[in-house]
């Protein structure tokens, strides 16, 4: 891969962004959010096959590989309905190789470059042709010990990584690796199944959090209480940050009594669709409230349309691909919630988005009011090299960069860690770059700043210490 990769062109330009990057290529990795599952870090076993690894969990490559024709059975991905579907890694690996050209001029094809050569010393572009021999060199690696996953997390210099947790969660593994001593890996409270009263699971995850709270769930009151009890129990086994995906960030403070009404009505089985939306609205006025209470960061995800493909959903599950945006509206929807809790001093929301026209109209203006607003990073289609420049370019003249929240990798693939935050820093001088050369910020100042936004920043949100 270029050295320069990503840079601006301009020979000015690009000159003061390879000494600004040179600043931050190397700092220790800070990943304040993401779905990296602990047992893998817990348990410290080898990694499967390069098919399972890299090819087979990861939504980012197979939504790719669906879109020009490839059936999800033909790459291995397990059927809920009993489809079935290839067992031979080989030949999951070979499709994918055939098709390895999709990538071109995407994130994607960015990510897993800098992972073949980075991690695995591929220097080779992976065809059809060599696709057997590159799979063999991955699957001798993966079977030596510095590729375990402890081995991978020192050798990418992750200084924390906080996972995303349901309510219920036990939380074992990483009670295990406390107990051991071993890295600095935090849980994330995530509560959506817990107060998504349409939840297919929901029944199931109260009953969860009843059981670890001895809170009997019967009531609104005790269904608050038993919150209140896991987030103090996420917070003791080191979280940081509660985190909570809706469709539309709606807000609306409803009466005690007609939140106990509708959580009644949910035990019962009568809840109607408008009983869901407006309690789930309620429960961002309420997990606002429980932040300002202990100060574990709030992060919200809005604006994805799980699983848009219905028949894909029913065959494979959530998690498939199958998620688009739409567009979000922030300033009315969030109106209830920062007039109450917006100017608290202990309080901070982390805003993401998948709608980009709400960087310059909405976001920033809110992040440069609201104390407690941060912006988060691009999110999920936008964490590109255009996107993550589309960001800093609609957002900085109104938010500053410092009322946004540094960078977080949202993966779950854990070998792409090292690549993405890679992508962020070059962007990030890039961007810096441009501003020095036309006179608009200092030398000096980019140098700071972009330190700032590879480390000191994601710190001081997320509140991971110095």
């Amino acid at each position: 891969m270029h050295p320069h990769r990503y840079f601006d062109p301009d020979p000015a330009t690009r000159a003061i962004a390879t000494d600004l990057y040179a600043r931050v290529e190397s700092l220790p990795l800070v990943c304040p959010h993401g779905h990296v599952d602990p047992k893998m870090l817990a348990t410290n076993e080898p990694f499967p096959d390069p098919a399972t690894l890299l090819v087979i969990p990861d939504h980012y490559v197979t939504r790719m590989l669906y879109s020009q024709g490839v059936r999800l059975e033909q790459l291995g991905i397990p059927s809920r309905d009993g489809t079935p579907v290839e067992t031979d890694p080989r030949k999951v690996w070979q499709l994918f190789a055939d098709h390895y050209p999709l990538y071109r001029g995407t994130p994607t094809g960015a990510w897993l470059q800098d992972e073949f050569e980075g991690v695995f010393g591929i220097t080779e572009r992976l065809s059809g042709a060599n696709a057997m021999a590159i799979y063999d060199h991955l699957e001798a690696c993966l079977a030596r010990p510095e590729f375990l996953p402890r081995a991978l997390y020192e050798r990418f210099n992750i200084a924390v990584l906080c996972t995303t947790d349901a309510a219920g969660d036990t939380l074992e593994h990483h009670q295990a690796m406390r107990a051991e001593g071993w890295g600095n890996v935090r849980p994330t409270f995530r509560p959506d199944m817990a107060v998504t009263l349409s939840h297919p699971s929901w029944h199931a995850e109260i009953d969860r959090i009843g059981a670890a709270t001895g809170e009997s769930m019967a009531t609104y009151a005790s269904f608050i209480r038993g919150l209140e009890a896991r987030r103090a129990f996420f917070k003791s086994m080191g979280a940081t940050a509660t985190d909570h995906a809706v469709l539309v960030p709606r807000t609306e403070r409803l009466a005690d009594a007609d939140a106990a009404a509708t959580y009644a009505r949910a035990l019962a089985g009568t809840a109607t669709a408008e009983d869901a939306d407006r309690f789930a609205a309620h429960m961002l006025m309420e997990l606002a409230r429980m932040s300002v209470d202990d100060g574990l960061v709030m992060q919200l995800h809005p604006g994805s349309f799980r699983n848009h493909n219905t028949r894909i959903f029913d065959r494979f599950g959530a998690d498939r691909g199958c998620d688009i945006p739409i567009a979000t509206e922030y300033t009315r929807n969030l109106h209830p919630l920062l007039n109450a809790y917006g100017n608290e001093p202990g309080f901070t929301l982390v805003l993401f988005t998948l709608d980009e026209t709400t960087y310059s109209r909405e976001l920033a203006p809110l992040a440069g009011h609201y104390p407690a607003v941060v912006l988060g990073p691009p999110w999920w289609f936008h964490d590109s090299i255009e996107g993550m420049l589309r960001f800093r370019h609609m957002a900085t003249e109104t938010a500053g960069f410092y009322n946004t929240a540094g960078f977080n990798d949202d993966t779950r693939a854990f070998p792409s860690i090292p690549a993405r935050h890679d992508v962020a820093r070059r962007v990030d001088a890039t961007f810096l770059a441009r501003l020095v050369t036309r006179h608009i910020l200092d030398e000096a100042d980019a140098h700071e700043i972009v330190v700032d936004l590879s480390a000191r920043l994601v710190r001081k949100v997320y509140r991971l210490g110095e």
